[in-house]
C-alpha cells in the first residue's frame, strides 16, 4: 500500500482554510450589520444608526425596547413578507444552502484526508474524493457570493426597504454604507474554495507546482532534442 501522507500537506492547509471560511460564512449570516443606515431623526432611533441584516433589523433606542434587550429594538424579517426585498430573500435561502453544502464538502475533505494519512488507499478513490470536496466547497462559495454581491450592490446604489410601521424604521435612510456582515461573508466566501486551488497529486505537489514541473520537463526535453 502506498504511503501518501507526505503528499497531502497542502490539502490539509487548504481544508483548514476552507473550514475557517465556512465558519466566517456562518458568522456573517447571523450578523445584523449587512446594511448600516444613518438617520437624522433620533426620536426613536436614539443613536441615529440602524442595522439591517438578513434576518433582523435593529437599532438602539431608549423609547422602543424589545423584550429581552436593554436598549435595542429588533424585528424579524420574514422570508415571505411582502416588504422583504429579493436580495434579502436570496440571502436567507442561499446562505443556508451554502452552509449545508460547505459542511458536506468539509466533512468529505476530513474523510478523504483521514484515508490519506492513515493509508486507507484502496477503500476509496482518493483523487475522486478530493474532486468532490472541491466541487462542494466551490458550489458553497458561489451560493454565498450571490446574495453578498447583490446586497452590496443594493447598498452602493442606495436602495431602500419599505419596512412596516411596527419596525419603527424610516422609509429611507439619510445615507447608508456596507456593514461588517458583508465583509465577513466575503472573506469566508473566498476562503472556502481553497480546496479547489490545491488539488491532490500523487507526487505531493499542488496543481500549480505540478503544471510548472510538467512545463520544465517539456522544455528540458525540447532543449535536449535541439
Amino acid at each position: 500500500m502506498t504511503y501518501l501522507a507526505h503528499t497531502a500537506h497542502a490539502q490539509l492547509a487548504a481544508l483548514w482554510l476552507s473550514c475557517v471560511g465556512w465558519t466566517l460564512t456562518a458568522v456573517a449570516l447571523g450578523l445584523i450589520q449587512w446594511r448600516v443606515w444613518l438617520v437624522s431623526d433620533r426620536e426613536v432611533i436614539s443613536s441615529g444608526v440602524a442595522w439591517v441584516g438578513v434576518w433582523r433589523a435593529c437599532f438602539n433606542s431608549f423609547t422602543e425596547v424589545t423584550p429581552g434587550f436593554r436598549v435595542m429594538h429588533c424585528r424579524h424579517i420574514g422570508l415571505t413578507e411582502a416588504f422583504t426585498p429579493p436580495e434579502i430573500v436570496a440571502g436567507q435561502v442561499l446562505m443556508m444552502l451554502s452552509l449545508l453544502t460547505g459542511l458536506c464538502g468539509n466533512a468529505g475533505g476530513v474523510y478523504t484526508l483521514r484515508n490519506v494519512y492513515f493509508g486507507v488507499e484502496k477503500s476509496s478513490p482518493i483523487r475522486l474524493s478530493f474532486f468532490a470536496t472541491g466541487a462542494l466547497c466551490l458550489a458553497a462559495a458561489v451560493m454565498s457570493l450571490i446574495p453578498l454581491l447583490w446586497n452590496l450592490t443594493s447598498v452602493v446604489t442606495n436602495q431602500t426597504i419599505r419596512f412596516p410601521s411596527d419596525f419603527k424604521m424610516p422609509q429611507a435612510p439619510d445615507s447608508q454604507h456596507v456593514g461588517c456582515g458583508i465583509g465577513v461573508g466575503m472573506v469566508g466566501t473566498f476562503l472556502m474554495p481553497d480546496v479547489v486551488r490545491s488539488r491532490h497529486r500523487p507526487d505531493g505537489t499542488t496543481h500549480s507546482k505540478y503544471f510548472q514541473n510538467k512545463m520544465k520537463a517539456l522544455w528540458s526535453f525540447a532543449h535536449n532534442r535541439l
